[in-house]
């Protein structure tokens, strides 16, 4: 088999539809555009948020932050399971550093230990943030969480 052979599987692409080629082809007349008004004409580039020239206050967000989306810059954290922990000795304090260390993360984010899989010896384990099912997991093993403080600058994570 050579790369000129590759084709695409029967029924995974459609050809293009074509249309204002007449009504006999199926889009002719109006094209799929409806009868008349400005998004029929040609030079149709009409901004999402625009509501017609009567309207000027564009109803869009007016201010940045916290609203109803949540927030503009959303915290982005480094995962790691709890299973994953097995790897280190008992008793061992388990840093975001330390996790680093052994390949765990792979970015300077701060670190959320998420809470699949098992732990099967006691660990006192630090970062940013702890899911539930991972806090009670790590405890139930014999171990400990504590949580660190999300200054980037203090705890030396990020720019």
């Amino acid at each position: 088999m050579r790369l000129h052979d590759l084709k695409p599987v029967p029924g995974s692409r459609r050809p293009r539809k074509r249309v204002g080629r007449g009504d006999a082809a199926g889009q002719g007349s109006y094209a799929g555009k409806g009868i008349k008004g400005q998004k029929v004409r040609t030079g149709d580039n009409i901004p999402p948020h625009f509501r017609g020239m009567s309207f000027r206050a564009n109803r869009a967000p007016k201010y940045r932050g916290w609203d109803f989306r949540g927030p503009i810059y959303p915290v982005e954290y480094a995962e790691v399971n709890v299973r994953a922990l097995n790897r280190f000795e008992p008793n061992t304090v388990v840093t975001p550093e330390l996790l680093r260390e052994a390949g765990l993360v792979k970015s300077d984010l701060p670190v959320k230990v998420l809470g699949d899989g098992t732990l099967d010896r006691p660990l006192v384990v630090r970062a940013h943030r702890f899911s539930a099912t991972a806090r009670t997991k790590v405890e139930a093993a014999g171990g400990r969480v504590e949580q660190l403080g999300l200054n980037r600058k203090e705890e030396g994570v990020g720019g």
